[in-house]
């Protein structure tokens, strides 16, 4: 997913009323999504990647890709090392491009903020890159990612300042005070894109489940 200014299908994503609204966006922005965050200097999976890789043994399995997209980290995922990936996406535009790439061993057409439908636990590690921003996951998306990694496992997230001050910071907070999770690494605020200028800083967020 992505997260950037407000402007063309950005804009128009973060403005949407709905999941469906989204999910169509996203699906007209598919074609031409891996060319344009290319040139925008996407940053968020690379630094997710990065920190999956650090926190995560090799060959960890299975792991979700939440909100993949094109596909853009599953496909350097199965380059790190790590044989299972599933892919979650509300677009199945996106999910048909990531098909493409060949990276994942499943596909779920799923919007996170509900219940999803797999067991307590069943993730070894969980990424989830420019999500967490303006008009598509708040805080309300966390606690299903947080029951569905297994004990030791990890989630690496990014999460747009916005949010963070509006309430995930809070939540983490309270996470870690009842013992639930553990945040093993938080990076200091970045601009996600930093070829378009001007956007709200995001960080990336690494949680181990306890």
């Amino acid at each position: 997913m992505a997260d950037g200014k407000h402007g063309g299908v950005l804009g128009a994503v973060y403005e949407a009323k709905g999941a469906e609204e989204v999910a169509a966006l996203y699906d007209r922005w598919s074609e031409s999504y891996d060319h344009e965050m290319a040139i925008a200097g996407y940053r968020h999976p690379s630094i997710c990647l990065a920190l999956l890789a650090r926190h995560l043994p090799r060959g960890a399995a299975p792991l979700l890709d939440a909100g993949a997209g094109t596909g853009l980290i599953g496909e350097w995922l199965g380059i790190m090392g790590y044989p299972h990936v599933e892919a979650l996406d509300i677009s199945q535009g996106m999910l048909a491009k990531a098909a493409q790439k060949g990276a994942y061993k499943a596909f779920h057409r799923l919007a996170l903020g509900g219940p999803l439908p797999f067991d307590d636990g069943f993730f070894a590690g969980i990424v989830s890159a420019g999500v967490f921003t303006s008009g598509h996951v708040g805080v309300e998306g966390l606690g299903e990612l947080i029951r569905i990694c297994r004990p030791g496992g990890v989630i690496v997230l990014t999460v747009k300042n916005t949010l963070w001050d509006g309430g995930f910071a809070s939540r983490i907070a309270e996470l870690e005070g009842q013992g639930t999770i553990s945040r093993v690494e938080e990076t200091a605020p970045y601009v996600s894109m930093p070829a378009e200028g001007g956007t709200v800083p995001s960080r990336a967020v690494v949680l181990r489940r306890l």
